[in-house]
């Protein structure tokens, strides 16, 4: 890392420092400076607890984290427990929920409206959330208080093989029957139509949600109120059916082995030449480029039933705190860094891939699908998931209805018997946040 030997230099010698900005609440001392901004002068070690549930992309970034908290505050350890999002968070935090939530708390932006509804979560400072672009404060922002920071952003929809759609004179499709000739001259030419892994069934989740985003929500934006209010429901909604449907469509024009293939390999294979396109998200770009830093590929929205699908937009890393820690003066300066540290932020954007949501900080790779984001976003073509993901949470109900349409697909389950099980849950579908 570049910053290895200074911050070894500083983590050992330890000594005592000004802490400019970084709150005025815990234990370490404390006192206001003339500017106005708290000024915290401590030479007692702090060890902050974290528990950060990871994506795909992220392992390794809690090293570059530490790195840069040695240089600027070399009294303050972060005592890291890194699990998956998508399987093991949610079971953590209820396990802390009887024992004392960690000092620092790092999910995605959906978790917000989950936990600060159950009074876990502190107020974040807007010295940090005024650092950060607007649009990543509206969905982690309940009654006027800000209860998690949005770091980084990462965009879902379906990436294309530029070369592949050039050679065969493919548009992008904007509606079913678009999409449909191009499976169907994939099929006529031996060329695999989507690459999958349909082993991982967070995928199948996140796949399902961004149908849901733009044939159900884009349609009725309360569709999970409505649902919750016996309005409507799985069973009796068909644009809901018809967004399961797409998993069907993918399943029989896909590897015969997605329920055994890795994202991993499953990537590899679209870089390959193996598969025209991917339903996916912006952690797919790591592995794209990790197996071809030459690979061109771009991004289209999953085409709706009405022709006007919306690229996705889902915040990604974002940085909770608990209500009840006893060092928020420690957590502010965390929070004070990740804000405040530009070298630090592109190189957690430049290995995650993903977009930033700091203003005025631009990363610094290659990504060939930005000029198809910068369209959409030209046209106001692109709508943030966690409108859906706020209504129909992920842990008890996302993750637990594509185990379902897993079983349906394999043959297990009936399809009635699948969308039954989704309406369910409807008493767990819920953050309960307002």
């Amino acid at each position: 890392m570049k910053r290895k030997l200074m911050s070894m230099l500083m983590a050992s010698t330890m000594v005592a420092s000004l802490f400019v900005g970084c709150g005025s609440q815990g234990t370490e001392t404390s006192a206001t400076s003339g500017s106005g901004d708290t000024v915290v002068a401590s030479d007692e070690p702090v060890t902050l607890t974290v528990l950060a549930g990871q994506s795909t992309t992220d392992a390794g970034i809690e090293d570059m984290i530490d790195e840069a908290l040695a240089e600027k505050y070399p009294n303050i350890t972060l005592e890291w427990e890194c699990v998956g999002w998508d399987g093991e968070f949610h079971p953590k935090m209820q396990q802390y929920m009887q024992t004392g939530i960690p000092d620092i708390i790092i999910g995605k932006g959906q978790d917000v409206a989950t936990y600060s509804s159950l009074g876990l979560l502190g107020e974040i400072d807007s010295k940090y959330t005024d650092r950060v672009l607007d649009a990543a404060n509206e969905n982690v922002t309940f009654d006027g208080k800000t209860y998690g920071l949005v770091y980084n952003a990462l965009y879902q929809g379906v990436y294309y093989n530029r070369q592949m759609f050039k050679d065969n004179g493919w548009e992008i499709p904007k509606t079913q029957e678009d999409l449909q000739a191009i499976i169907d001259d994939c099929n006529a030419k031996g060329i695999t139509p989507f690459a999958s892994h349909m082993v991982d069934t967070w995928s199948i989740g996140n796949v399902t949600m961004q149908f849901m985003m733009n044939d159900v929500f884009n349609n009725n934006p309360t569709w999970g109120d409505d649902f919750r209010a016996g309005k409507t429901s799985f069973s009796e909604d068909k644009a809901a059916q018809t967004c399961y449907q797409y998993n069907k469509l993918i399943y029989d024009n896909t590897f015969p082995e997605t329920f055994s293939l890795e994202q991993t390999d499953c990537d590899a294979k679209m870089v390959l030449g193996e598969a025209a396109m991917k339903v996916s998200g912006s952690w797919s770009i790591q592995n794209f480029l990790d197996i071809d830093e030459n690979f061109d590929f771009g991004i289209f929205p999953f085409p709706n039933q009405t022709g006007d699908s919306k690229l996705i937009f889902e915040p990604n890393i974002a940085i909770m705190t608990s209500a009840t820690t006893e060092h928020q003066d420690a957590v502010n300066c965390v929070l004070d860094l990740l804000t405040s540290d530009e070298e630090l932020a592109v190189e957690i954007y430049d290995y995650t891939k993903t977009a930033s949501m700091l203003e005025g900080v631009t990363p610094t790779f290659t990504n060939p699908s930005q000029e198809d984001i910068d369209k959409y976003a030209a046209e106001g073509m692109v709508v943030d998931v966690n409108l859906g993901n706020n209504q129909l949470v992920w842990g008890g109900f996302q993750e637990e209805n594509a185990a379902d349409i897993a079983a349906w697909l394999l043959g297990d389950e009936s399809f009635e018997d699948c969308l039954a099980a989704s309406d369910s849950r409807v008493d767990v579908s819920s953050s309960s946040a307002e």
